[in-house]
């Protein structure tokens, strides 16, 4: 059986590899469909326009938010978080 530090960097591990697809999807798939998506329009915007300028900035600051929730529910479960008010 893995110990408790090894089942915590599992954890970490696993969740630090799914922000890092989410992050090269929003970086790089994005951009490399821009002019597909531009034939849709988003507040009269092109789709691919305001996913390029705007949309990709929204889910990186909404990423860095999930990311840092979740690690700190994987730092709970295994009672390694930062004790408040200490």
């Amino acid at each position: 059986m893995a110990s408790k530090s090894e089942q915590h960097w599992a954890k970490t591990r696993t969740l630090m590899w799914i922000v890092l697809a989410i992050w090269a999807f929003f970086s790089f798939g994005i951009h490399a469909f821009v002019e597909k998506l531009n034939a849709i329009t988003f507040l009269n915007f092109p789709l691919g326009f305001y996913m390029a300028s705007q949309g990709s900035l929204i889910a990186f600051v909404v990423l860095i938010f999930w990311y840092a929730r979740r690690q700190h529910t994987i730092d709970k479960k295994f009672d390694l978080h930062e004790k408040e008010g200490k």
